[in-house]
């Protein structure tokens, strides 16, 4: 299958890096390609920096990027851009925290609940599985994973439903452990949404240590910036998008003195300016890629070094 991934907020994404020909850029999550391309078709002088920590993602930025020489491709994950630019400062920066297309629609890959495959969800293709989480975490485990990352109700029943079943048979497929999650919910529940949509979710998050390299990259990356460089990021779910919004809202901070001061005494400024805050995807957009609903956007521009 072709490596295909809808950049979601595509133009609006692109606008807020506010590209420079001869900057430096770096898209962290290139996927297939797409952002990676259009920041490099503005750029002269300049050059890209397009990291994946995919491989099949890797192959494919190599046939399409490969033959423009302000492109670098880096195998590796953007919790490692302070190793990847090796002290280098950068005009821009972008993540798009979305599980590719892709990786969605290969029913190998196992990321999808519309599709019966063996699960495992591993971005990297190494390490733990979604089938090793479910078949080895105990009780107790898989409930805090499903509770904290799917912001499941349900999680107790379904984590209790999940350590019954394997006692009896390995969980090998997502359609096994669909069936699990659906005889853990009452009826009511399934209407709204597929009911395994916030178990697969919290399983993505913990194979993938996504919100962990999140909390660890965020700081990285605005170090990473110049004065004047902007920080752009794509997110897919709450947890994510309230980690991105409070971290932002930190590097905006500036006088911390209590408000009964007169004057400030602490001498703090702003280290950052917000300049997108939480855009969403325009009805449009919405009509021609379901996937991007629950999409934001947020922006914040480097105002000054420690």
């Amino acid at each position: 299958m072709e490596f295909v991934h809808v950049p979601v907020l595509f133009s609006e994404t692109i606008d807020s890096l506010n590209i420079k020909p001869d900057g430096i850029y770096v898209d962290c999550t290139a996927g297939g390609g797409g952002h990676s391309k259009a920041i490099a078709e503005k750029l002269t002088t300049g050059k890209l920096i397009a990291v994946d920590r995919d491989p099949d993602a890797i192959k494919i930025l190599n046939e399409r990027l490969g033959d423009m020489p302000q492109v670098t491709i880096v195998h590796n994950t953007f919790n490692n851009i302070k190793e990847i630019l090796s002290g280098t400062k950068v005009d821009g920066i972008l993540a798009d925290l979305g599980v590719s297309s892709f990786q969605l629609d290969e029913a190998s890959r196992g990321f999808s609940f519309h599709k019966d495959a063996v699960l495992d969800m591993r971005m990297s293709k190494e390490g733990r599985s979604a089938k090793d989480i479910v078949n080895e975490l105990p009780v107790g485990e898989l409930t805090r994973i499903i509770r904290e990352y799917g912001e499941e109700k349900y999680a107790n029943r379904i984590a209790n439903n999940i350590v019954n079943a394997r006692a009896k048979k390995e969980i090998e497929t997502t359609f096994e452990l669909i069936d699990i999650i659906k005889a853990s919910m009452p009826q009511k529940a399934m209407r709204d949404s597929h009911p395994a949509r916030r178990t697969f979710q919290a399983l993505r998050i913990e194979v993938n240590g996504e919100l962990d390299q999140l909390n660890t990259a965020l700081d990285d990356m605005f170090d990473c910036l110049k004065v004047g460089g902007i920080l752009s990021i794509i997110t897919f779910h709450s947890l994510e998008d309230r980690m991105v919004k409070q971290r932002f809202n930190s590097f905006t901070q500036g006088c911390t003195c209590p408000k009964e001061f007169p004057v400030c005494v602490c001498g703090k400024t702003p280290r950052g300016k917000i300049t997108v805050k939480g855009l969403a995807p325009s009805e449009k957009e919405l009509e021609k890629n379901y996937r991007s609903h629950s999409a934001r956007l947020r922006a914040v521009e480097k105002l000054r070094e420690d």
